[in-house]
């Protein structure tokens, strides 16, 4: 049987990603996924420990997908790259996306009940995708710097797409790093490792 908690978290993620969260209150949500306010205070504590809960499970959930994305035979690191991205602009994922920044920045003002997004909002990212770059060929010196740059770029990148709506433009941004980081003439790993590729592509935000 489903953990009551996780299943709450569920349909939580699933109620924000076809509505959005906007202000409606705890007990709103509460009553949109069918269970009592004071359930949701029972296990999350208060609406900001929710939504950074929710936070959370939908960034684990993009690196469970990218994880998958390099399980395709064949897939080079820019490959990675391009179809991590194309699933973290899907307007599905915007309204989780949205959430994660205002909820990123309210932490680093340190909103009560929202700095426990800190802990990890950098480094549950790049453990894996150290690992990727090494995997696929990178020092491990190189892959640390490159998987904290792709994150950044990534980040950044989708909070333009969320102020400006110019798809074209951060397409074509993301394009760029990721010829110039993954393809470029002399870059490649292959150098010391023959054989092998650059390292994944970068990493998202959080669903939010």
């Amino acid at each position: 049987m489903t953990d009551p908690r996780e299943r709450l978290l569920s349909a939580a993620i699933d109620h924000v990603a076809a509505h959005g969260l906007a202000d409606l209150s705890l007990r709103g949500l509460a009553a949109a996924i069918g269970t009592s306010h004071r359930m949701l205070i029972y296990h999350f504590g208060s609406k900001e420990g929710l939504l950074v809960a929710l936070i959370r499970a939908v960034e684990q959930r993009q690196r469970d997908a990218l994880a998958q994305l390099e399980l395709a035979p064949g897939a080079t690191p820019a490959d990675l790259g391009r179809a991590f991205w194309r699933r973290l602009t899907d307007p599905a994922l915007w309204p989780h996306e949205r959430l994660f920044f205002e909820v990123y920045g309210q932490a680093l003002q340190g909103r009560r009940g929202t700095t426990a997004l800190l802990d990890g909002i950098v480094t549950d990212w790049l453990v894996p995708l150290v690992e990727l770059g090494v995997r696929h060929g990178f020092s491990r010196d190189e892959a640390e710097s490159t998987a904290r740059l792709g994150l950044a770029v990534t980040r950044g990148l989708l909070l333009d797409l969320l102020a400006t709506g110019d798809r074209a433009g951060v397409d074509a941004a993301m394009e760029r790093f990721i010829t110039l980081t993954y393809e470029r003439s002399g870059t490649s790993p292959a150098r010391t490792r023959p054989g092998r590729s650059r390292a994944a592509g970068p990493a998202g935000t959080p669903d939010r």
